[in-house]
């Protein structure tokens, strides 16, 4: 076979190998290798140069240089390619914003008032919270408790100060709001409670509490009697039975 067929021949191979190869690290070394390495089969072309007449030489060497700076420039491009999908990877835009964190489910208790709340609002009233660390006035002034009172002794409030304490029930809500609007009020104040109480399986010195106030004009115990069996039935189902004790 002449220089020129075999010549031929190798960069036809070299073709298929380029299409059937699998763009990876080894994969393009492995082919560097086999045609350009110190015993690739461009490299031991070369070495025959030497054995041709001098008058086939200078096209022999033409076609080989070709041939070998054609398989140069494949695999640069191939090694190209290799890095700019590896930097396609790796890419990450810094600039996203981070995921949020998995919260789980709410407590049966948040579900609890939740659920209270929405009934009150299809109602039409509204809700108003407070702060759980309260003065003394909002706490038993305001609502008429007496100096002397049970409810002011230590044995039954958190008191943080001699005039501010843990509120031991949310009708400081009840004040704040008609201090600060006029009526018609109609609003429910939920939130946490505190009671220095002994704790056991059954009670805590912390629980929940969920307030009604509604101020206006003739307004009548009808009103509220039929605010409570709407209540009942939306949150315990329309089959409940109620009773009123007069």
């Amino acid at each position: 076979m002449q220089l020129a067929e075999h010549i031929a021949q190798i960069r036809a191979e070299f073709q298929q190998d380029c299409a059937a190869l699998k763009l990876a690290d080894q994969a393009v070394e492995e082919l560097r290798i086999k045609y350009l390495g110190k015993k690739g089969r461009i490299t031991t072309l070369f070495a025959t140069l030497a054995e041709l007449p001098a008058t086939d030489k200078p096209l022999a060497g033409k076609l080989l240089n070709e041939l070998k700076r054609d398989v140069e420039s494949t695999i640069n491009q191939l090694k190209e390619q290799l890095l700019t999908r590896k930097s396609d990877e790796e890419f990450f835009d810094y600039t996203l914003p981070g995921i949020s964190p998995k919260i789980g489910h709410f407590h049966p208790v948040t579900q609890t008032i939740n659920h209270a709340i929405n009934i009150f609002r299809e109602m039409g009233f509204d809700v108003r919270f407070g702060p759980e660390v309260e003065t003394d006035y909002y706490n038993f002034g305001a609502l008429n408790f007496p100096p002397d009172h049970p409810a002011r002794d230590m044995q039954d409030t958190f008191f943080i100060t001699e005039k501010i304490l843990l509120r031991t029930h949310t009708s400081p809500i009840q004040i704040r709001t008609m201090l600060n609007e006029k009526p018609p009020i109609r609003i429910l104040a939920p939130g946490r409670v505190y009671r220095n109480e002994a704790i056991n399986p059954r009670s805590y010195c912390t629980f929940h509490q969920i307030e009604g106030l509604y101020v206006d004009r003739e307004v009548s115990f009808s009103e509220l009697k039929t605010t409570l069996v709407v209540f009942a039935k939306r949150f315990f189902g329309t089959e409940a039975q109620i009773r009123f004790l007069h």
